[in-house]
């Protein structure tokens, strides 16, 4: 295992790695981090978890001068993806002086311009806020020597194609760029082609989309039992604990029943204000609050090394939301458990997600003796969410999964736009897709099943 002494860092950038207790490079650190010292941009694929956001920051922090103006721009899709950036930066920059600005919508801009006139040379923006920033001249990108996009694949599932392109189009050609991606469809490949010069492709665990190190296991139940056994699941547990919602009323009543049953739980949804939202995250982040209910808004922007346990309370609407949501329990090589309920309207959603998931899954159902008994409506349902009206689950009207139903209750759907959820405003009232679902549905706590 390579250490990072061994990587060509500065003595000032070594000692804030060594301050956090790291020495051994992570395989994507030991990868990209050599690569961007000679000046080389780099496409960068892999899983969650994996240490990628100091691959790039420690080569950023190694190349910028302190107060030379700003040099490096890293560009994220939420804003709690950038506050976590901004604070691991920071962390590793400490013996540096360089300073890191981080700007996104939802904080008033007169905290973000105060930043900004003290002096620094590293922002971290999402690009809604970040085009306001450019609009009004309290950013310029005249100076830029390195741009760093994390999180690609979301950033263009949230509609942010056009102004990446926009930025981008207005920094120097000569800089250093990099494009981190959980999955690299033909969008990104082609953003790559247009923006970066003769990239290094460095694709780490390309294809791992298991979880692998994640004991995965999935229960079938009526939706009205969840909080049971939420409850029966979390009781014994010692360290922290996520669950993810799939409504931010879902999340709501789920925070509100823990804090009955006297748990330290705190709620991050999509209609918090930017002030709760972080003194939410602070806590779990500090270890004041044991359980996190989130929406999938909170699924990118969660690195917290103590997580046991992720619980789906429902099935997500998308195989790489299950992924991303999963983890954020075994960090950085440490294990964690992932237990997803799946109501009896959802079984047609997780069958599509199961297809995916390359390592053996724990049933539950057969571990626990719990019968799985579909309602009969249920059972002449089929899936229609992404591949047409019927599902590969089961032939015609009445198909059958294999818990005995095909699909979903004719009772609410999902979305049509895909993504994560509804269409909503961005921070500078673009029409943006929104990472946290709104609309009630079957799975969001108006089926009694």
């Amino acid at each position: 295992m390579t250490k990072f002494k061994d990587l060509g860092l500065k003595d000032e950038v070594l000692r804030g790695v060594t301050d956090q207790g790291y020495e051994d490079a992570f395989p994507i650190q030991e990868a990209v981090i050599p690569v961007l010292l000679t000046k080389r941009d780099v496409v960068g694929q892999a899983h969650t978890g994996s240490g990628k956001t100091a691959a790039f920051a420690l080569a950023m922090l190694n190349d910028i001068i302190p107060k030379k103006g700003i040099q490096g721009l890293i560009m994220a899709p939420t804003r709690e993806l950038a506050i976590q950036i901004s604070t691991e930066i920071r962390k590793m920059g400490k013996h540096t002086g360089i300073k890191i600005a981080t700007v996104y919508g939802g904080q008033g801009m007169g905290i973000q311009l105060d930043a900004l006139h003290r002096g620094v040379e590293i922002i971290v923006a999402t690009p809604g806020r970040l085009i306001d920033h450019l609009k009004r001249g309290s950013i310029e990108l005249g100076d830029i020597t390195h741009i760093v996009l994390d999180e690609a694949d979301t950033m263009l599932d949230m509609g942010f194609v056009d102004d990446i392109q926009f930025i981008l189009d207005l920094s120097p050609e000569d800089r250093v760029m990099s494009l981190f991606s959980a999955t690299m469809p033909t969008a990104i490949l082609r953003l790559a082609e247009d923006y970066l010069h003769n990239p290094k492709q460095i694709l780490l665990d390309a294809d791992d989309l298991s979880g692998e190190g994640i004991d995965q296991s999935f229960l079938v139940i009526k939706d009205r039992d969840k909080f049971k056994y939420l409850l029966d699941f979390i009781k014994p547990l010692k360290g922290q604990i996520i669950v993810f919602c799939s409504t931010k009323y879902r999340t709501r009543d789920v925070a509100k029943y823990l804090h009955q049953e006297k748990y330290n739980a705190v709620a991050i949804e999509g209609d918090m204000s930017q002030s709760r939202r972080e003194q939410s995250m602070a806590k779990f982040r500090n270890g004041k609050a044991d359980i996190l209910v989130a929406t999938d808004v909170a699924s990118r922007g969660i690195d917290v090394p103590r997580v046991e346990l992720v619980v789906n309370y429902d099935v997500p609407n998308q195989e790489m939301a299950y992924f991303h949501r999963i983890g954020r329990t075994a960090r950085a090589g440490t294990e964690g458990r992932a237990i997803t309920f799946v109501s009896y309207s959802s079984i047609g959603d997780w069958n599509i997600i199961k297809r995916q998931i390359k390592v053996p899954l724990r049933d539950l159902n057969q571990e626990m003796h719990i019968e799985v008994s579909i309602p009969d409506p249920l059972k002449r349902q089929s899936s229609s969410r992404r591949f047409g009206g019927g599902n590969s689950y089961g032939r015609g009207g009445g198909g059958r999964s294999s818990y005995g139903g095909g699909g979903r209750s004719s009772g609410g759907g999902r979305s049509s736009g895909g993504g994560y959820g509804r269409n909503t405003r961005d921070d500078r009232g673009t029409k943006r897709k929104d990472t946290d679902s709104d609309g009630k549905n079957s799975y969001g706590g108006r089926s009694r099943w």
